[in-house]
């Protein structure tokens, strides 16, 4: 029993810090979702992709041609303004 005591109270990790991380972590992923707002398109690489029959170009219906989507942090971002904006009026 005392065996157990013991190894159960090497445990290093504490819940607290999660609550302190956490938030830090978001502040970080939104500031890098204000520096850059968009991410690789996952279905293409370039906006363009290769028509059905493989002969001709297509742009990626994803990305609109693009290459790039809006991260899901700016779009928090960007509510969050429109937000404060309709709020302001």
């Amino acid at each position: 029993m005392y065996a157990l005591i013991a190894a159960s109270s090497h445990h290093s990790s504490s819940p607290g810090i999660w609550f302190l991380l956490l938030p830090a972590l978001t502040v970080g992923y939104l500031i890098h979702c204000a520096i850059y707002p968009f991410r690789p398109c996952r279905r293409c690489d370039a906006g363009r992709l290769r028509s059905a029959s493989g002969k001709a170009w297509r742009y990626c219906r994803h990305c609109q041609g693009t290459g790039g989507q809006l991260r899901i942090g700016r779009r928090v971002l960007t509510g969050l303004k429109t937000t404060r904006d309709r709020a302001k009026k």
